[in-house]
């Protein structure tokens, strides 16, 4: 009960009191193409012998055809045990239940539609029922549940070998998905309309059939008068439309890897929702094109979506899962989204500023639906907070005031504290919505119109977060607040961002397939890669930074100091000679200044070896160095400094138990460090922290758990140096490849 009652807002439209349009009685031809699949098999023919179970009296005659590519031969046995299977309403008698199956048995057939000359076939085949009944024919019915590749095809065979007679209607029924982006959409529509008027398709999306979503404009309406004067800006605080599941996507992996849960959910069922509570209520709720045209008017008044307003995740497991079903191999990464959040806004003078939140994911913590209207003051939902008013209950729901579970809260609050209404009776989507398509009310469906204008929303976010790396949530209770969200001004982002999980099948470094990613860590920004790119990008923001720098002031300085990778990119700033490959300046050399355009009097290595001897203190080797960076570096401030973590925590040659007091206003210091070799140079915090950008570079598998530690710590701590890092009046920048960020 708790979840029908949380989803009683996740509703599309729906006119619950409209009377159907009044049509004279004649033969109506249903065709089911992808009959003996899943969805047929669970919910198509079930709720199409509800239809017949309805209309039996009514004056109409059915015949039903099981379409598909199989020969009769093949998949008539297979139908006719799907048939077998349908139930009747509650309401129906036994002896009248076997009565209507036996006739809808009787009247349903297979029929092979493969070729053009089976839609030949199938239109003179229903011709000749026509002439045996001696009825004027209504219309006919086609349900696609094929994949959306064969629609247009299909659609095609339809308008040109079997459209009914004159006077009679012709409805096609189209399962979502409707295309991948805009492009694809505008390409589907612009194909179906070849052979389709929009009049006679059907776009369906289950979730407008459920009764818990299908009262919102009803309930807008016969409570117009407590709703009308709060539903602005004034008092509405934020919107909330969400649906949570706790399955995984296991079975499914071919089509949801393909466009993850926003093109899944949030692009077709929360963003009905969304219109539903923000649109302007019609005059006339079974005025179809007066819902639509409102519907669209929404959609055109919708602010652009930025990446900033969305956050993305991933369950730990699906890599795993899309490995096994797609056989990809082990270093096979797939970047597909199965949770997101994001932050929408309606650029109207009623709902200025009013933060629209979507949010949906798989493996979440719990099962549930709901749309919140959160008031500055009170909680408002269809399950309705006793201290706003008394809703007005339509005549198709009842109000709940008994519960059994006497502990069941909603959104905090006992559930004593609501107005609860519940349907009288319990109905199937598939069911409400096809005798809603036999009904011709098309304003439980999807427009072109609509759809494009959805697509064109939607479109230019999916486009920009492709190459953001989804966080990798655990799953289930597991996941704790790792998914928690705030809302900053228009944009949106986890509360806690701590975004590591051990995932080892994430493992692999197929560097041709990915891109660096864009993220966030200790609050700074973060980039992250497969190590041969993240050094390439790494490589292209201090070219960025650099030519800046000289477009400004003919100069640009760079530090280098410390951080150990895999590929010994650079080795600890130490004590060795210049002239020994251990040496910072030898490895410095070799993987980086070889390959850049750099005189070598522009080079400015550490003086560690003055007068035969390293890091002597009376030598005063610090003391020249930190004049060199007075005489050339304007303001002491470098345009970019480079550093790496040690697995202590320490950075550049600064180890734990030093704080950046400690060193005053120096810029050059002599360390000690645990390990050989003790003597150390280094530049001190108020040397690194006077810079325009600092980079800290983490790559190797083997410095994962540095990445975790740091993770975990929330302020600055003698513990981990690397946290005393903070740009005065620059930026901080962390790149760490794959392994250390998911070990």
């Amino acid at each position: 009960m708790l979840l029908s009652l949380l989803l009683l807002l996740l509703a599309p439209l729906c006119v619950t009191t409209a009377q159907d349009e009044a049509r004279k009685p004649g033969h109506v031809s249903v065709i089911i193409l992808g009959s003996t699949g899943d969805l047929a098999r669970k919910y198509l023919w079930q709720g199409f012998f509800e239809l017949y179970t309805n209309q039996v009296n009514s004056g109409h005659s059915f015949f039903f055809y099981g379409g598909g590519l199989s020969p009769a031969n093949k998949s008539s046995l297979v139908l006719f045990e799907i048939l077998k299977a349908v139930n009747c309403p509650k309401d129906v008698s036994k002896e009248r239940c076997a009565i209507l199956k036996e006739q809808f048995l009787r009247l349903s057939r297979y029929k092979q539609l493969k070729t053009l000359e089976d839609y030949q076939d199938l239109s003179k085949n229903i011709q000749k029922q026509l002439q045996q009944e001696d009825m004027a024919e209504a219309g006919r019915l086609f349900y696609l549940s094929v994949p959306a590749f064969a629609y247009a095809e299909i659609a095609d065979r339809i308008n040109n070998t079997c459209r009914p007679s004159k006077g009679a209607w012709l409805r096609v029924v189209l399962e979502k998905p409707f295309g991948h982006d805009f492009k694809s959409a505008q390409v589907l529509a612009t194909q179906l309309g070849n052979s389709l008027k929009d009049e006679e398709m059907y776009r369906i999306d289950h979730y407008l059939g459920k009764q818990v979503v299908a009262n919102i404009l009803q309930f807008r309406m016969e409570n117009k008068k407590h709703l009308h004067p709060i539903w602005n800006k004034h008092y509405i605080e934020r919107v909330e439309i969400v649906l949570k599941e706790t399955l995984d996507v296991k079975g499914r992996i071919a089509f949801y890897d393909q466009y993850g849960v926003i093109r899944d959910v949030l692009q077709n069922h929360l963003t009905e929702v969304m219109t539903l509570l923000t649109m302007r209520l019609p005059l006339n709720l079974s005025n179809s094109r007066e819902v639509l045209t409102n519907k669209l008017n929404i959609f055109t008044s919708l602010l652009p979506l930025s990446k900033s307003q969305a956050v993305i995740g991933q369950y730990q497991a699906y890599q795993t899962e899309v490995q096994h079903e797609l056989n990809k191999t082990k270093d096979h990464v797939s970047l597909t989204p199965t949770f997101a959040a994001v932050l929408a806004h309606v650029d109207e003078a009623q709902y200025e500023d009013v933060p629209i939140l979507m949010i949906s994911g798989k493996q979440l913590d719990e099962r549930v639906g709901y749309a919140r209207v959160l008031f500055k003051d009170n909680v408002f939902s269809i399950l309705v907070s006793k201290n706003v008013f008394k809703p007005v209950v339509d005549s198709e729901w009842k109000e709940v005031t008994e519960h059994k579970d006497k502990n069941i809260t909603v959104l905090g609050l006992p559930i004593s504290d609501y107005y609860v209404q519940t349907p009288i009776v319990q109905k199937e989507a598939y069911t409400e919505l096809i005798s809603r398509i036999f009904a011709g009310r098309q304003n439980s469906f999807v427009s072109t119109e609509n759809l494009l204008a959805s697509w064109d929303f939607w479109s230019p976010l999916l486009t920009g977060i492709t190459t953001l790396f989804p966080r990798v949530y655990p799953g289930g209770n597991e996941n704790k607040d790792m998914l928690d969200i705030a809302v900053k001004g228009r944009d949106l982002s986890y509360i806690n961002e701590v975004v590591l999980i051990k995932q080892d099948q994430m493992g692999g470094q197929n560097v041709n397939n990915f891109q660096v990613m864009q993220g966030k860590f200790r609050s700074d920004e973060m980039v992250s890669g497969w190590t041969e790119e993240l050094i390439e990008k790494l490589a292209s923001d201090i070219e960025e930074v650099a030519e800046k720098a000289i477009l400004e002031s003919g100069v640009f300085h760079l530090a280098v100091s410390g951080g150990a990778s895999p590929l010994a990119l650079f080795h600890r700033l130490r004590c060795v000679p210049l002239t020994e490959f251990e040496s910072n300046f030898h490895s410095l050399h070799d993987h980086l200044l070889q390959h850049v355009k750099i005189p070598y009097y522009n080079i400015h290595p550490m003086p560690v070896q003055l007068n035969q001897r390293l890091c002597v203190e009376e030598d005063r080797g610090t003391w020249q160095y930190e004049e060199e960076i007075r005489k050339f570096v304007n303001a002491s401030s470098f345009h970019f400094v480079l550093l790496g973590v040690g697995y202590d925590g320490h950075i550049a040659s600064l180890f734990p138990g030093v704080k950046p007091e400690d060193h005053g206003e120096n810029m050059v210091v002599l360390t000690e460090s645990p390990v050989k070799p003790h003597q150390r140079m280094s530049l001190t915090f108020n040397a690194i922290n006077k810079a325009r950008k600092v980079a800290v570079l983490i790559i190797g598998k083997y410095k994962h758990e540095v990445v975790i530690q740091l993770s975990r710590v929330k302020e600055e701590t003698t513990q981990w140096p690397v946290t005393w890092v903070k740009p005065e009046k620059g930026s901080l920048v962390w790149y760490m490849d794959y392994e250390a960020l998911l070990g």
